[in-house]
């Protein structure tokens, strides 16, 4: 596994510090997020989903603990929209240049609106997909909030 990838570079580009956590991916889990955290042997608070997702149409990355639930309604409001929807699986590849299990919110194809749930901020260290199945990559979540131009808000059901 190459441990330099689109995100990876990104971080490094934009002077982020970051540490790298490689685990056994397993195509089969039901949450590919619960997955990471009990191969990492980490709180599943502290390991953080990226979800791919459309308000009022328009892509929108959502990142959220893997043990929770995004809430459509919160997502919208997050943005001022109306509406919310997932993405397809194939849509949100074609979007950001992963494969989903390997989606990242760093070194997306191109830069869309992001959205970090707001209880994510109270850890010192997160977890965050590294661009590839089963990389990880742990950094401080103002760290991400700050290279992302992300918005912090409850997004969780």
């Amino acid at each position: 596994m190459s441990k330099a990838t689109r995100a990876t570079t990104a971080l490094a580009k934009a002077g982020i510090a970051f540490t790298i956590h490689e685990y056994d991916y397993d195509p089969d889990a039901e949450s590919i997020g619960l997955q990471a955290a009990a191969a990492i042997g980490e709180d599943p608070s502290r390991v953080l989903k990226t979800l791919m997702a459309l308000v009022d149409g328009k892509p929108a990355c959502v990142i959220v603990p893997s043990d929770h639930e995004v809430s459509m309604k919160r997502l919208a409001a997050a943005f001022g929209g109306k509406s919310a929807q997932m993405m397809k699986p194939a849509e949100a590849e074609r979007a950001t240049g992963y494969k989903v299990g390997g989606i990242s919110p760093f070194g997306q194809m191109r830069p869309v609106r992001t959205a970090i749930e707001e209880q994510a901020l109270a850890h010192a260290l997160v977890y965050m997909n590294g661009g590839q199945r089963g990389l990880q990559v742990r950094l401080k979540p103002g760290d991400a909030v700050a290279v992302l131009k992300a918005v912090v808000a409850p997004l969780v059901a």
